[in-house]
This record gives structure tokens, sequence and C-alpha cells, in this order.
């Protein structure tokens, strides 16, 4: 049963990602105008590559190579599979081509079909499998954000399409948590990524959360009492970093004849003040929540909150270092360098957005980003 459902996943995996992909040209997929931000071509062979390497490498004992030189251009970090194309200069990849590269995703979803249409496969690949599946996943949301970044940065900023839309919000309530002992962590019998693990128990203060993640109107508010300008309310890297960068508002906002304006994947057009703020770092939510004389969550009172929060549209930044939960360590090979050499100088998110793939939002998710960070989809909840 768990390897039918698997095959299913990864194929309808492999079609989401594509259909991502589908409304872009051909010139949309090379240029890399942020560091953070990769190419949609550069995506499409990395996690493509992640199957040849981990999965038909290892199982398929039959298996060729599809090029040879893809192992240099599409892996990311991982040490152990050697040298690689440095991150800041995937946009500089020209070659190979858009349609060789599409060619090589429908040459490796075919041989991975073929693969799982035998009887009797070794649990050790279904695991592998699946940690393929989640981590394409994973890039597609990834490719959501770069997308943007990339036509955002057109002069002409042009629309990519409707599909992914946010909602207005009500005005938040306040929740009352009480103080106590709360279990944190994975807790299921399914997937979860092993910075998920293992569960354990925190013990926390009585405190209140707001019900919705903050709004537009409420950060329009914030920037235009001044809160860009006033130091009082930043952690002192925060505010090197925006004067630094030359914020005055969240990333993409413009402010036009008195009206701010934004690019979204729908095209540039006047902010919607009811819906969710999105595009900002986690100084810029720690400022607007200090202005707020709140605080944000750190992420255990997020998760023994969580089933009382509406969530969904953004992610939400917490108080968190990404660190590693008790009796964690790091799996040997090359998929134990997924998560844990990470846990330095990153922030944990909360919850998920609306480009997050389906089964990635459960409580115990650890999304986790430089502080810095403001392409993705990134939003903040206050608590008190």
């Amino acid at each position: 049963m768990r390897q039918k459902y698997l095959h299913k996943h990864f194929l309808r995996t492999r079609v989401r990602t594509e259909a991502i992909c589908a409304p872009l040209e051909r010139e949309d997929y090379v240029p890399q105008p942020l560091l953070d931000v990769s190419p949609p071509k550069w995506h499409l062979g990395h996690t493509t590559w992640f199957f040849e390497t981990f999965l038909l490498s290892v199982y398929d004992k039959h298996y060729p190579a599809f090029n040879p030189e893809y192992a240099f251009l599409f892996n990311s970090y991982y040490n152990h599979e050697g040298e690689r194309v440095p991150r800041d200069k995937r946009g500089f990849l020209s070659r190979p081509t858009v349609p060789e590269v599409f060619a090589y995703r429908k040459a490796i979803t075919a041989a991975v079909d073929l693969l799982l249409k035998q009887k009797d496969l070794p649990e050790q690949l279904l695991d592998t499998l699946e940690i393929g599946i989640q981590h394409e996943e994973q890039h597609q949301e990834l490719l959501v954000y770069d997308i943007q970044y990339i036509l955002g940065s057109q002069p002409t900023k042009p629309a990519y399409g409707t599909g992914f839309s946010f909602q207005a919000l009500p005005e938040p309530e306040w929740i009352a948590i009480p103080e106590g002992r709360y279990t944190v962590g994975y807790q299921g019998q399914g997937f979860c990524f092993d910075n998920e693990k293992r569960a354990h128990d925190v013990y926390l203060l009585d405190f209140e959360i707001a019900s919705e993640v903050v709004r537009n109107r409420d950060y329009i508010e914030f920037i235009e009492e001044g809160g860009y300008e006033n130091f009082r309310y930043w952690l002192a890297e925060g505010w090197d970093l925006a004067k630094a960068e030359h914020w005055k508002a969240p990333l993409y906002w413009e402010k036009r004849n008195g009206d701010w304006y934004s690019y979204q994947l729908s095209g540039f057009q006047k902010i919607h003040p009811d819906e969710p703020l999105r595009h900002i770092s986690f100084f810029e939510a720690q400022a607007f929540a200090s202005w707020k004389g709140c605080r944000l969550p750190t992420e255990f009172e997020w998760e023994a909150a969580a089933a009382q929060l509406q969530k969904g549209q953004v992610w939400e930044w917490t108080n968190s270092a990404y660190l590693p939960y008790p009796g964690f360590s790091i799996a040997p090979g090359a998929l134990g360098e997924y998560n844990g050499k990470f846990m330095s100088n990153q922030h944990v998110l909360r919850g998920s957005s609306i480009a997050t793939a389906a089964g990635h939002s459960r409580r115990s998710y650890r999304n986790f980003f430089p502080t810095g960070s403001r392409w993705l989809f990134s939003g903040l909840r206050l608590t008190r």
C-alpha cells in the first residue's frame, strides 16, 4: 500500500512542479537577480538530480547517468556528492537549455516510474523516495517565491497569473493560553523531517496570542507613524540592515500618489488593506511587534496555540532560533546534510503559506530562514 501511494504521489508531484512553471516564458527560466533566488530552470534540474542521484543510481544497477555533467550543475549543497556550481552562479547557466532540462525531467520521471512498478521494493528505497517527494514539494514553494522575485525585478512588472491569491482577514481576537506543560514536536506515525523530532515537553508561562496574523492596514499605520525611522523599535542588527538596504516598507511595496501599491503574482496593484501582511524580514516583524507593545511568539508558544489559530496564508516569524531538539542526531551520508547543518543564524517560521504543498502545514513543521529574508510569504502574529 505504501509503495502504491508513494508512486502516485511522486507522479502528481512531478506534474505540479511543471504546472507552476507553465505560465513562464522561456527567458524567465534563467535569471538570478538575488543570491537567495534560484532560476526556475535550476529548480527543475535540481529536483530531478535528487531522484537520479539518491534513488536511481543507488537502487537501479543498470541505470546509466543521463548526463555526467548534471551532477556538477544541479547539486545544491550536498558535500558528499562532490563539487558543484556556486550558488551565486546558477543564473549564468545558459546551458543546458530549457528544453534539455525538461527532457532530463521526462527521462528521470519515466525511469523512476518504471522502478516503482517493480514488486516488493525495500523500505529504504521507499524512505528515500518519500524524502525526494517532500524535497520537490519544498522546491515548489521556493519556485513560487523565486518566480515572483524574477518577474517583480522587471521594469514592466509582468503578471504571472492568478493562481496564488490571498484572502481578506477579520479583526483579530486575543486567545488566552494558560500556563503549563505542553508537548511539542512531531507525534504522528507518518512522514516528518528530522528537525521535528523528537517530541518533548516544554513549560510555558501564560500568554495571549492573536487569532489572526497582522494585516496590511496595521503595517501601513506602523510605516506612516515612522516605524522605519525610529531605532527604538528595532534590534541593533535589524536597524543596521534596514539602513544599509534602505528599507522603507515591505519588499515589493511602493507609494504612488498617496496610495500603497505592491507587486504581486497577479501584477502591480493597489494593496488590499485587509489581506495578510507578507514579504517582511524577522527584523521588521520584531520591530512592528515592539511598536505595538507586543512581541513575537516563540515557536513553542505557537505550537501550543496552533489548534486555535487561523493560519495558512503566510509563514509566521517566531522569536526562536533554529536549533536542534533534544536527542536530535544527523543521519549518515548526504541526506544527513538536509537540515542539521543549517542550525545556525536562522530563525524559525511556523504555519504555512498559500504556496505550501499539501501535507507540509502540520503543527510541528519547522520552516527556517535567515533573519533578513523578505522574498518569501512571511508575516507575523502578535503575542503578549
